[in-house]
């Protein structure tokens, strides 16, 4: 028989966004994007990263081939997904299996039906026949040297249509070897209360070591996950950033959190849970899902504050409208200047840029009363950091910052109907005591704005180059703000521009898109110069 895992009597952390997590809409990882964020998963420290399903699907049979020279795990273990074998056909002549047993991984999740219905009307099988494909895939791969873990799946659903069924499919799988047996809320319908009963009856009716895969379709994932863990669950699945079919997995990292940082269970190695927030950012920008800003402990959203009244509860004590410090996840608390801001947020968002208003009270009356009149025109500073930090610099210091001045600018777009349409901008500004004339072209006019303007600016100042457009967002706003309706609607431009080494957003307001992405740009590189001048 085979050496287990020496991790009997740990915590296992089980990430499966590379196979479950993968299956999202819209959400296509190549095997080079699978690497890369199994590379980040170790780095937060997760017990096991399932890679996928060799065998049955070529790009995870790669993955699992290149693994073994391209991945130097420090923290998981690699898993290897697939089935039991097939009715009828003994698992040591299944192809299926054998790519399992063939896969490199020390470790094989199994899949299993658990519903009586399942196996009857999708296996099309007999119940008896079921068990013996757990009971001789399960063996098979113990013997092999691999552990095994088994997911029992619509484990919930038959465990009510079935119960007796379903507990001896868990314990067939325990008997012939399985380490853990995870129970799948697969359709993602059960509420805390309920896993909690039946995970209690699982644990006191199998002995088994039980874990919890949960599905969020009732919004319950997370809080069903802790409830099987308090019910006695030693094993957790989840997805990172909480990818996965329809309403997604369990988000591995606010189950982590809320164990390690509630309940006091070290689940993780020790610091790792700092760099939750680094990690699921850095796998969002792999997947090109723009991380939820709203998403728990790591969002960024997750420790801002707007309301005036909260800033001022927040100026005496941090804790007050927290409910723990974001170090702890590598996160960060923000202050958001709005029309909502009262004076304690202008004078904490002031010290986070480095300015002490604490001792001139008509300044921070002036910002606020400022930025809220600015706002009622269409402007925002919640996400535009670097437009905030040049308005209360030219409070501060009684002068925005300037590097250039721009006499004129306009763009001209010409088209044809047998070709592309070809923007021309033309910018005169004088910059360093030297008057540009400069012409740029652009597949638009705010790239040909853009063109124009750094060619420009880049001659007096050659870091310029450096800097890049790296996000662009439009929105018109409510026709109700002062200037008009319809296409004639206040538009407002954010822009967030880059270094290199860091990035700052800007905002910008017009009657048009060209007009307001002006404002915008200007900003951009007036912050810009500033931070390499400063």
């Amino acid at each position: 028989m085979a050496q287990s895992l020496d991790l009997q009597g740990s915590f296992h952390v089980y990430d499966t966004t590379l196979r479950d997590g993968a299956q999202q809409e819209g959400l296509n990882l190549s095997v080079a994007d699978k690497l890369a964020i199994a590379r980040q998963l170790d780095g937060l420290g997760v017990g096991f990263i399932e890679g996928g399903w060799p065998g049955a699907n070529p790009k995870d049979t790669e993955f699992f081939r290149r693994a073994v020279d391209e991945l130097d795990l420090r923290h998981a273990r690699l898993a290897a997904f697939g089935a039991t074998r097939k009715a009828g056909v003994a698992a040591a002549d299944d192809p299926q299996v054998a790519a399992l047993r063939d896969s490199g991984a020390g470790v094989v999740t199994l899949v299993a039906k658990s519903h009586d219905r399942h196996v009857e009307l999708a296996l099309r099988t007999t119940l008896e026949e079921n068990l013996a494909m757990v009971r001789d895939t399960v063996s098979h791969l113990r013997a092999e040297g691999q552990t095994v873990f088994l997911d029992a799946e619509h484990f919930f659903d038959g465990y009510r249509a079935n119960r007796d069924y379903a507990l001896e499919v868990l314990r067939t799988a325990t008997e012939a070897g399985a380490e853990v047996v995870a129970l799948c809320d697969t359709n993602g319908g059960m509420l805390p209360d309920w896993v909690t009963d039946v995970v209690s009856d699982v644990i006191a009716s199998t002995g088994a070591r039980i874990g919890i895969h949960a599905h969020n379709d009732s919004g319950c994932a997370v809080a069903n996950s802790l409830a099987a863990v308090a019910a006695g669950a030693t094993h957790v699945q989840g997805c990172i950033n909480g990818y996965g079919e329809r309403t997604g997995n369990a988000d591995l990292v606010s189950v982590v959190a809320n164990l390690e940082l509630k309940l006091d269970r070290r689940v993780l190695p020790d610091g790792l849970l700092r760099e939750a927030t680094r990690i699921a950012h850095a796998v969002a920008e792999v997947t090109n899902f723009p991380p939820a800003s709203r998403q728990p402990y790591v969002g960024t959203s997750a420790f801002a504050h707007k309301a005036g009244l909260h800033a001022s509860a927040i100026k005496v004590d941090p804790d007050l409208y927290q409910h723990m410090d974001p170090l702890g996840v590598g996160n960060d608390m923000r202050l958001l200047v709005s029309d909502m801001a009262g004076r304690a947020s202008i004078e904490l968002k002031g010290r986070e840029l480095g300015f002490d208003l604490s001792g001139d009270r008509e300044l921070v009356t002036r910002v606020t009363d400022r930025v809220k009149e600015m706002e009622g025109r269409g402007y925002t500073f919640e996400a535009a950091d670097a437009s905030f930090e040049l308005l209360l610099v030219e409070e501060v210091e009684g002068v925005r910052p300037a590097y250039f001045d721009v006499e004129s600018w306009r763009v001209i777009t010409e088209t044809s109907p047998a070709a592309e349409a070809v923007s021309e901008a033309t910018v005169k500004l004088k910059a360093e005591d030297v008057r540009y004339v400069v012409t740029g072209e652009g597949n638009g006019p705010v790239n040909a704005l853009d063109a124009a303007l750094r060619s420009a600016i880049g001659q007096a100042f050659p870091e310029v180059a450096k800097f890049e457009l790296i996000d662009y967002k439009v929105r018109i706003l409510d026709p109700s703000l002062p200037g008009g309706h319809g296409t004639d609607a206040i538009t407002r431009v954010l822009i967030e521009t880059s270094d290199g080494e860091s990035s700052w957003v800007t905002v910008g307001v017009g009657h048009n898109v060209i007009e307001a992405s002006w404002g915008a740009l200007i900003d951009g590189l007036t912050f810009g110069l500033r931070k390499h001048h400063r």
